[in-house]
């Protein structure tokens, strides 16, 4: 496939196009308002569209997220449907250079759902990574299940997605050891995996805020890699060039599907240059490949490189994405 060829395919992504969703929520709260309640800290901004809410709190922050599972996913596949449901709220507090404290849940169990099954997905979750589910809400309805689940954390150092900065290099951290779960994109090295790796993984994200070598990323989401690297750029106000040469990938996988699956564990970091190699150590150190993928640059657009060729993904002068910014 060529390079043009695999640019409009990518950008015609199920996921990726999923995320303009976001686009009314994000003209209507740009940001959130101050709130008094914050004592000193009441006039520091909370910016809405990263991957999870950052709230001033003493000489850190809060961090609240939610997520919410497909019906049709949460049917098909109640148990990993309720692994994930714990795990994604994880990745979210660690993209934010956060330690995850506890969740809660919401079900509406459907008709014909295993909800066994489905809180047994969840409980495992909770118990590999350490997090206690504390409350929530459990009911029965007629039609589809719902899912949705919301945690709460905190950091000391945040990693946003406003702060990427032209000449930064551009950082993939993904875990390789894994298979795909179903016929879907989602890559589960998760779920055999031993919870000590898991929750080292994870440490490795406010470890390398807290150290002061990472100040900017974001969580690989079901947008895939470059739309993943699109949301990062427009939030940060700022273009990318992303070397798919440069990328690992599981030997048996396709790049296009590589491309667009949504890893358990997969982040994209911005770093100055002379911070890259302690960081690839460190993700080194606990099995995940780590590699410098592109750069960042101030020209408004994700391009993707392969072969020596070059093209452009999105241009976000000419279309948002999510329209969050750091402008808003």
């Amino acid at each position: 496939m060529t390079l043009l060829a695999l640019t409009e395919a990518l950008r015609q992504g199920r996921g990726l196009l999923l995320k303009r969703d976001i686009q009314p929520f994000a003209r209507a709260f740009p940001h959130a308002p101050s709130s008094p309640r914050l004592g000193p800290r009441s006039g520091e901004p909370i910016r809405n569209g990263d991957d999870a809410a950052a709230i001033p709190d003493g000489d850190g922050h809060l961090l609240l997220a939610a997520e919410g599972m497909l019906p049709g996913f949460v049917a098909a596949a109640p148990w990993f449907a309720g692994y994930c449901a714990i795990l994604v709220n994880a990745s979210d507090i660690a993209a934010m250079g956060g330690r995850p404290y506890a969740v809660v849940d919401v079900i509406f169990a459907g008709d014909g759902l295993d909800l066994e099954q489905l809180l047994a997905g969840m409980r495992v979750a909770s118990e590999q990574l350490a997090i206690p589910v504390v409350g929530g809400h459990t009911s029965h309805i007629a039609g589809e299940t719902a899912l949705a689940v919301a945690i709460v954390g905190r950091a000391r150092s945040l990693i946003t997605s406003f702060d990427a900065h032209p000449e930064q290099d551009l950082l993939l951290a993904i875990d390789l050891r894994g298979a795909y779960h179903g016929r879907g994109n989602n890559f589960d090295a998760a779920t055999e995996a031993p919870a000590e790796g898991l929750r080292a993984q994870l440490e490795v994200l406010p470890e390398i805020a807290e150290a002061g070598l990472v100040r900017a990323g974001k969580d690989v989401s079901m947008a895939g890699i470059p739309g993943t690297l699109v949301m990062l750029a427009e939030s940060s106000g700022c273009g990318a060039v992303l070397d798919l040469d440069a990328i690992s990938r599981p030997a048996d996988v396709p790049l296009e599907r590589w491309l667009q699956t949504f890893p358990s564990f997969g982040y994209l970091l911005a770093a100055d240059r002379d911070h890259t190699p302690e960081i690839i150590a460190r993700f080194d150190a606990v099995g995940v490949a780590c590699a410098r993928v592109g750069r960042f640059c101030a020209e408004r657009a994700v391009s993707l490189t392969l072969g020596g060729e070059q093209s452009i993904f999105w241009d976000l002068q000419q279309a948002p994405l999510t329209s969050f910014s750091k402008e808003a």
